[in-house]
């Protein structure tokens, strides 16, 4: 980050006013979509809440710059901050400043600081929403509201901060979706084989297939500790105090949203009940790296055995007869050897790329909480 002592003098002596964020902004509702507009290779993201865009079209109602907020849906409170032009869709609230009195990018920055608040404000039954009233009443620190020239100078100054914080995020993040390709394009390259080439044998086979143990939030709360639970999905539940294996790291989501995701945890960990854990049967025939490859590769067809009728499942008993190729050992070593290095770059939390973006994130969200923190007047403070 640059020298902030320009932001310092700045500051100086310098009043501030909070005013409810609809004051300085006005906010609008996209317009419905008809689904067969989205296609893949348009010319537009369209936006219509969730954390990405849902797909692009070859129309915008939007130009360029310009911060979106998920209206509804289980991401609704998301803050995002579109680029390009844009298609925004009826669950989807595009905030427009005033910029004689407030910046865009200063706007977008404080929204972001009330993400976490917002999403636990969606309400309604069926899908959730999240009202445009608990976006306006957000209180917004002017600074200098009498000196416009001032105010906007020390606003662009939070802003230039802010952003080298997030232009470098952007920039870890393009560069982790690159080695995902990378990664991909030679595990496919690596594990493509003709017919007849290789033997292929039942997963159920060379493997034992066990489920963990029960877990829920309220014992992570009572028992908080250093081994993270690895459950539904490919991130840690939380952290435990106890842990209930160390020798098999790889899991297979068997419930929920993320039903079918492939995991690899080193070291001792607890794994929840909605998590498969396989086992590699003999060391002679099947290298555990070269499985969780494999089983990488092979996602699509575990996501094939799933069934979606209610809650997403997948069953012991059909994973057990995935079948897959084995290679002599050696063999399996070299590919392993190869594609462990490209995995660790892509998914180690505590060595790739993926610690890094975390590692500025949370630089990021340190100075933007440090500098939105303006002082209160006596009366706002003690209500």
């Amino acid at each position: 980050m640059s020298d902030p002592s320009s932001l310092e003098k700045l500051l100086d002596g310098a009043d501030v006013e909070w005013k409810p964020l609809g004051e300085v902004v006005k906010l609008e509702k996209g317009r419905q979509l008809n689904k067969e507009l989205l296609t893949d290779d348009g010319l537009y993201p369209a936006y219509n809440g969730g954390l990405s865009h849902s797909g692009f079209t070859d129309q915008f109602n939007y130009s360029e710059n310009k911060t979106i907020i998920s209206q509804g849906g289980a991401s609704a409170g998301f803050v995002n901050f579109v680029t390009s032009k844009f298609y925004a869709n009826a669950h989807c609230y595009v905030v427009l400043p005033n910029e004689e009195k407030v910046l865009n990018r200063y706007a977008y920055h404080l929204l972001k600081q009330h993400q976490k608040r917002l999403m636990g404000k969606k309400h309604g039954p069926g899908i959730p929403a999240l009202r445009a009233s608990e976006i306006l009443e957000i209180p917004t620190p002017i600074p200098c509201p009498e000196e416009p020239e001032k105010s906007l100078a020390i606003q662009g100054e939070i802003v230039r901060i802010l952003n080298s914080f997030t232009e470098l995020t952007a920039e870890l993040t393009a560069e982790l979706e690159l080695r995902k390709k990378q990664y991909n394009h030679y595990r496919d390259q690596l594990l493509a084989f003709e017919e007849g080439e290789v033997e292929w044998m039942a997963l159920g086979d060379l493997t034992r297939i066990k489920t963990g143990q029960s877990v829920n939030k309220r014992m992570i709360a009572e028992n908080p500790g250093q081994f993270p639970v690895i459950n539904s999905g490919r991130e840690p539940l939380g952290f435990l105090d106890i842990w209930n294996t160390e020798d098999d790291p790889i899991g297979i989501t068997s419930r929920g949203a993320g039903v079918g995701s492939v995991t690899w945890q080193g070291g001792r960990y607890f794994r929840g009940n909605l998590n498969y854990s396989v086992t590699i049967k003999s060391e002679k025939v099947l290298n555990v790296h070269y499985l969780y490859h494999v089983l990488e590769q092979f996602q699509p067809q575990i996501k094939a055995l799933c069934t979606f009728d209610g809650i997403p499942a997948l069953n012991a008993v059909n994973l057990k007869k995935l079948r897959i190729p084995i290679l002599p050992l050696e063999d399996q070593a070299r590919i392993a050897s190869i594609l462990d290095k490209f995995d660790t770059l892509t998914t180690s939390l505590s060595e790739g790329l993926p610690r890094e973006i975390k590692l500025r994130q949370k630089q990021y969200e340190f100075y933007r909480d440090l500098l939105l923190s303006f002082p209160k007047p006596a009366k706002a403070a003690g209500e």
